[in-house]
């Protein structure tokens, strides 16, 4: 029994000094492969700089300390043609045909569109009533989807919650409503909340309105000739989130001026006249409201509902609108008063350039001769030139984008820069 244990003993002996070299010759290896590799990383750098003193012609953007993205600021500008945030001259379209007037007006800034090709188009005006009053059907069908009803149906549709059929201000439904629908293309992103006014002259009762309600407005609408006229912004100085449902934030149209300084008359108890929805650049108005006598609030609008006559009610609120200019005192404007608003995403991109590199160049005014010899000898040792352009490129070297620096930045071997580059999406 000992003999036999002794002879397991020695086996394992054995075998365990038969391995220990092999354990050892791969350690050796893997040590020998991670100098090499070192060396190898070493040798790159080395060359890589003194390619940099050869003249550098791309550099890598490292993700970590180069770039900086989804940076997010809020731009605002005028909400009318030339970024302006006045209209005061208004026009409506001679372009429009007969049907297409029964449903709105189109407004245009600096002329009527059939006389100046180059008018703007700014924004457009309606009337809409829940029943189709104070319109009539052009078309002789005898559906009663008349203009009045259609435009009241379509902004509901567009703005209300399903089941919500009316309009609501202050707690209170309204069968008809004045809309004002901004171009598309100028309010961009959204309307700027604060920075939304609308000035309203009173109208006169005189002539296009008879008690019934019922007459025809056309030409016979004009001013008061009192020089009386109400303000109105959105509350978003009271409440700064608004409200939200189905179409975004909602704001209260209040009376109130913005020509001096956001300022809400009678803030605990305002006088609404509507709802600003500025993420669809439409502004609805209650036109029992504008209807009111203008002690109570309202600029005497009487708009015609009666049923299947053509009111013509979207030409009451231009020329409450476009007459309300005259009125307004020498230091503020009327008429409508506005700016857009968007969220732009940015991405800035840091360009290192250090003093070895990019201090040559293969513009052809460099060099001189069919070999390629520098212009001035002194540029050998220390080369002048000027960066003007900084090239983005992916991966594949393909150049994607410039960017231009505002003036010539001068570059040598004493000289470092650091140029920041923002993108825009």
């Amino acid at each position: 029994m000992a003999r036999s244990r002794y002879s397991r003993t020695s086996r394992v002996s054995r075998y365990s000094r038969r391995r220990a070299p092999r354990g050892r010759s791969a350690t050796s290896q893997v040590e020998q492969l991670a100098r090499q590799m070192a060396n190898q990383i070493i040798r790159e750098r080395e060359q890589a700089r003194a390619r940099q003193r050869l003249g550098r012609i791309f550099t890598d953007f490292d993700p970590t300390d180069d770039i900086l993205p989804n940076n997010v600021e809020t731009v605002t500008r005028g909400l009318f043609a030339g970024n302006t945030g006045s209209l005061t001259q208004m026009y409506t379209s001679s372009l429009l045909t007969a049907t297409q007037k029964t449903y709105f007006q189109e407004i245009f800034s600096t002329n009527d569109p059939i006389i100046n090709t180059a008018a703007n188009s700014e924004l457009s005006i309606a009337y809409g009533h829940f029943n189709g009053s104070g319109s009539r059907d052009l078309s002789g069908n005898l559906n009663n989807d008349t203009p009045s009803r259609a435009i009241y149906k379509q902004y509901a549709q567009i703005l209300l919650a399903p089941n919500d059929k009316k309009f609501t201000f202050n707690g209170v439904d309204s069968d008809h409503i004045y809309v004002l629908n901004f171009n598309r293309a100028r309010m961009r992103e959204k309307l700027d909340p604060g920075n939304f006014e609308l000035t309203l002259a009173q109208l006169s009762g005189s002539l296009g309105h008879l008690s019934a309600g019922n007459n025809h407005t056309g030409s016979a609408v004009k001013l008061s000739g009192l020089g009386l006229y109400h303000t109105i912004i959105d509350d978003s100085s009271l409440t700064s989130g608004g409200s939200v449902n189905e179409a975004g934030l909602v704001y209260n149209l209040v009376s109130g001026s913005i020509d001096s300084g956001t300022s809400i008359h009678s803030s605990a108890a305002p006088k609404y006249y509507g709802l600003l929805y500025p993420q669809h650049g439409v502004a609805i108005l209650n036109a029992d409201s504008l209807d009111d006598t203008f002690t109570s609030g309202g600029v005497n609008f009487q708009s015609v509902t009666g049923s299947g006559v053509q009111g013509d009610n979207a030409v009451k609120l231009f020329a409450s609108l476009s007459g309300s200019n005259v009125l307004t005192p020498t230091t503020a404007d009327g008429g409508i008063q506005g700016r857009s608003s968007e969220q732009v995403k940015s991405t800035y991109y840091f360009v290192r350039i250090k003093n070895a590199e990019y201090n040559y160049s293969n513009n052809p005014s460099f060099i001189t001769g069919s070999l390629g010899e520098l212009f001035f000898n002194t540029f050998i040792q220390d080369p002048q030139v000027y960066i003007t352009t900084v090239g983005m490129y992916n991966t594949r070297r393909e150049l994607l984008a410039t960017a231009k620096v505002s003036q010539p930045l001068l570059k040598n071997y004493t000289r470092e820069a650091l140029i920041k580059v923002k993108l825009d999406f």
